[in-house]
């Protein structure tokens, strides 16, 4: 089972990277930093006759991802209630990734790629995330990608994501469902 992580924040070793780093403690899979990436935003062309036009940027790495994923974790900060920018903008591109006729079977391969959210957040995250988590169902439900689980985590200063006990107890048993399902004890 290969499993990658995109890791959405903009501070280098973050709270909601800290906190995909122990669900994914001992398991063998990928990480994606998007701040280092060059991802342009969005040109939407859904509608105009040529469609969308290639783009000379980092995204190819995003949909090998996919395509060579079973489980993709989406792990970012809760900025202003939401998802942070960076990671709007690699969801946004799915759109036209989606369409993208070098990879006919990315939509299809979606379908089967199972998807975790992990977020952080330090303004009464638990209530104030939840309606991130369902942009994040909506987005999925929209790709027909499984959505199985997600945890909402409260840290804002770095590293304060390691006094959340809720956040770790979950992730501990995130990280024993998955290590079970690839056979890691």
């Amino acid at each position: 089972m290969k499993i990658t992580a995109f890791i959405g924040s903009s501070r280098a070793d973050s709270n909601s990277e800290q906190l995909a780093d122990f669900v994914l403690e001992g398991m063998n899979h990928k990480k994606i930093d998007l701040k280092n990436l060059t991802i342009e935003p969005i040109h939407d062309l859904r509608h105009d006759d040529k469609g969308f036009q290639f783009v000379d940027d980092d995204y190819d790495q995003i949909i090998h991802a996919f395509l060579t994923s079973d489980i993709v974790i989406f792990a970012t900060p809760i900025y202003w209630y939401s998802m942070s920018g960076i990671m709007k903008n690699m969801v946004d591109r799915l759109s036209h990734a989606i369409r993208d006729e070098r990879f006919p079977q990315l939509k299809e391969k979606l379908q089967t790629t199972e998807a975790i959210v992990l977020a952080v957040g330090g303004d009464a995250p638990y209530i104030k995330g939840l309606p991130m988590i369902q942009q994040f169902q909506y987005i999925f439900d929209f790709l027909k990608m499984p959505f199985s689980s997600y945890i909402i985590g409260e840290a804002n200063k770095p590293g304060e994501i390691s006094q959340d006990e809720q956040a770790l107890a979950q992730a501990s048993i995130l990280n024993k469902q998955l290590k079970a399902r690839i056979n890691i004890k």
